[in-house]
């Protein structure tokens, strides 16, 4: 199955304008089959009182990371959840942009597992983490575009 870029397009207009995302300000890149890239501008408000990234922010891209890179092979009625999140916080930022590279290690048909990792604007591992994941079903997005391309 080939994934429709208009659907690709349409999730993330949606995942835009959401109020989280929209007030962390991140941004969904890239988005296939088993992989996904996240960025964020870090701003004054992703500090902490000692003038780093809180680590809300990077278990936040890490957490958006892992569900976008299981979701793609769900079927089109279905939904996903984290059920779980583990991370690892392995270098302070203080300001520049963070890429958030996640990508699907298994995907199943009720339990898929993930991983992402967290880059600096000099490419050094920021963070990285694992999640699990379930589906869903009959919690699917409904976007007015069909998930896949015919065929």
């Amino acid at each position: 199955m080939t994934p429709n870029p208009a659907y690709v397009q349409a999730i993330r207009e949606q995942v835009h304008a959401a109020p989280y995302p929209h007030l962390i300000g991140m941004t969904i890149d890239a988005l296939e089959f088993d992989r996904c890239r996240i960025g964020l501008e870090l701003g004054e408000r992703h500090l902490q009182p000692f003038g780093i990234v809180h680590g809300g922010v990077l278990a936040t891209l890490i957490d958006t990371a892992t569900f976008w890179a299981g979701f793609m092979r769900l079927p089109e009625d279905a939904g996903l959840v984290n059920v779980d999140l583990k991370l690892n916080y392995l270098k302070a930022v203080t300001r520049g942009h963070l890429r958030t590279e996640g990508r699907c290690l298994r995907a199943g048909k009720q339990l898929s597992y993930t991983e992402a990792s967290v880059f600096d604007a000099q490419d050094e591992l920021v963070a990285h983490g694992t999640s699990t994941l379930m589906a869903l079903p009959g919690k699917g997005l409904r976007l007015g575009v069909a998930k896949f391309l015919p065929g």
